[in-house]
């Protein structure tokens, strides 16, 4: 075996781990025109203190930089527990995610939250709390312990409430909401919080219809307009389709397909993962027109 050069010995664990995720970036590139990615995990393997085998198993997922990515799957197929992984909510059993090629476990929380913000599943706030207070937390990142509202701070949250459509309710106590206003109550201050990488479980939760598009709108226009990178968890397939640039389709804990709606989407995928015969059209996104559950 060759002697290392000095330079390679002095390397530290973390510069050699980001060294070898950059030439397999490079190497997986080659070929398939695989974007940039903001974040990446390669070699998951998820779990939670109650299972007994992993939930999730990922070689690599990749979110490219500047583009919107939508998790798509049946219940149960790991999308949320990716995403937790992605956002530093669940600490990987094997294998590093990647935030703009640093492993996010050298990140100290308030500087991950300057850079990534999620909007999870799980909401957990005053009931007492009104809508712009509740928005106002969304700041938290980028304020010292003492310090003041800025008129940045300001802005932001004028932004976001204006963004998320919740400017009518914006005194009301989040106790007194309707499921669907406290989803955009906590999609305002996710919005709020200014990153450039957002995260979205499942935000057309409890939402109508027009607050589901007004929803999935308001993050395009981040994304086209700021350049955010956006991963989002979509039930939805159809609208994931339309609305994403790529989609990530799961299935039993594993990446079952990755790349744009029109080479993901097929009839194929639709049978082997959502257990439903149904024809696809594109026009030129892909439509579904779903004729019966297998």
């Amino acid at each position: 075996m060759s002697e290392l050069k000095p330079e390679e010995r002095d390397m530290t664990d973390e510069h050699l781990a980001e060294s070898l995720l950059a030439d397999e970036t490079n190497e997986r590139t080659t070929g398939s025109e695989r974007p940039d990615s903001a974040l990446t995990g390669s070699e998951l393997s998820l779990s939670y203190p109650t299972s007994e085998e992993p939930v999730v198993e990922c070689d690599r997922i990749d979110v490219p930089s500047g583009e919107i990515t939508a998790l798509v799957g049946p219940n149960g197929s790991g999308k949320s527990t990716l995403l937790k992984s992605l956002a530093k909510q669940l600490e990987p059993d094997a294998g590093r995610v990647y935030l703009d090629g640093k492993a996010i476990d050298k990140y100290d929380d308030k500087a991950f939250a300057c850079e990534l913000g999620l909007l999870s599943q799980q909401h957990d706030s005053p009931t007492s709390l009104s809508v712009e207070d509740l928005v106002y937390h969304g700041r938290y990142p980028h304020r010292g312990f003492f310090e003041q509202t800025s008129e940045e701070d300001h802005a932001a949250v004028e932004r976001a409430i204006d963004l998320a459509g919740v400017e009518h309710i914006r005194d009301k106590q989040v106790g007194n909401l309707s499921g669907g206003q406290r989803q955009l109550a906590w999609i305002a201050m996710v919005l709020a919080q200014d990153t450039d990488v957002l995260l979205l479980d499942e935000p057309t939760t409890y939402l109508d219809l027009h607050h589901q598009l007004r929803v999935l709108e308001t993050v395009r226009e981040l994304n086209e307009e700021r350049g955010v990178t956006v991963a989002v968890v979509l039930h939805d397939i159809a609208q994931a389709a339309r609305f994403a640039d790529y989609l990530v389709a799961m299935q039993d804990g594993e990446l079952y397909d990755w790349g744009p709606p029109r080479e993901v989407v097929t009839e194929e995928l639709l049978a082997d993962v959502f257990r439903v015969e149904a024809a696809v059209n594109y026009t030129p996104d892909p439509e579904i027109i779903p004729k019966h559950s297998l």
